[in-house]
């Protein structure tokens, strides 16, 4: 069963953090120095645990339904192309900026801001539009944020009481802020209060759909990882909030998605977690 549990674990730890992930793992964990954030403290706990693989489905999915950050997602990240390249790169900054050093971290959001202020384009209708744009990074920042803590509160192995979720909140808006989020929310309340406030602005658009059909139909996977990999997009989908359904064309069969696609996606994200075990040394800094 070990070698079973290290093979699978590996064959993960390569999908999601690329084949250089192992170097980065060591030097996130184990540079030593000062860090943003406490270990065991909820954003470390949020972000380390399995079921960010469904809260990042989920998060993909809630972003798309803003057209201006839809439009420069289809036009600058290559998601077609290199779909686990940008998931590695992703993985890398949630995990520089939670577990890394401080120097390491602001090194991080250093260059994403850099990246950000070369995007640029145009929306159909030829409103100018800049990723640096504070009220975008707004956006991604509550779908990202509020898709990792429902996925927690509904798969993870330690849900976060009250006071947690508001300091989870609270903890990522520092991040936010560092990448150029005006005023993030830093309550469970506000987080809500911001996402309802976005209501007006989304709505579904070709290019989202067709980045949803890419993520949950035909995914860059070969065919033994597609049922594993379907099981995960079930329950991220299962997730959504019912309005989003019909602008996403996605379905809705509420009896099967609280009783079939919940027991499945927590066997998924169990065997995840199993397999995903990180050593010893790793442990207490992972938790």
């Amino acid at each position: 069963m070990e070698t079973i549990r290290r093979r699978l674990g590996e064959a993960l730890f390569l999908r999601v953090a690329g084949p250089d992930g192992a170097v980065h793992r060591d030097r996130i964990h184990g540079t030593p120095g000062p860090r943003w954030f406490e270990p065991g403290s909820p954003i470390t706990r949020v972000h380390g645990d399995a079921a960010m693989f469904v809260g990042g489905i989920r998060a993909l999915l809630l972003q798309a339904l803003h057209p201006v950050a839809m439009q420069a997602v289809s036009e600058h990240s290559g998601y077609r192309g290199d779909m686990w390249g940008r998931l590695a790169r992703t993985s890398r900054f949630l995990a520089v900026t939670t577990f890394g050093t401080a120097d390491d971290a602001q090194q991080a959001v250093d260059v994403v801001r850099a990246i950000h202020d070369r995007i640029t384009g145009t929306t159909p209708d030829g409103t100018p539009y800049h990723a640096s744009d504070p009220h975008l990074l707004l956006w991604v920042h509550v779908a990202e944020i509020d898709s990792f803590l429902l996925a927690h509160q509904t798969y993870g192995r330690r849900p976060l009481d009250a006071a947690e979720r508001d300091e989870y909140v609270a903890q990522t808006a520092e991040v936010a802020r560092r990448l150029g989020v005006v005023d993030p929310p830093t309550t469970e309340a506000g987080l809500r209060e911001t996402l309802a406030a976005f209501r007006p602005e989304l709505r579904g658009t070709p290019a989202a759909r067709e980045a949803v059909r890419y993520l949950l139909v035909r995914p860059p996977l070969p065919l033994a990882a597609r049922p594993p990999y379907g099981v995960l997009c079930a329950a991220g989908v299962g997730l959504m909030p019912v309005w989003t359904r019909r602008h996403l064309v996605l379905p809705w069969v509420p009896v099967a998605e609280r009783t079939v696609v919940r027991a499945a996606g927590a066997a998924a994200v169990g065997t995840i977690r199993w397999a995903m075990t990180p050593p010893p040394e790793l442990a207490t800094t992972a938790s």
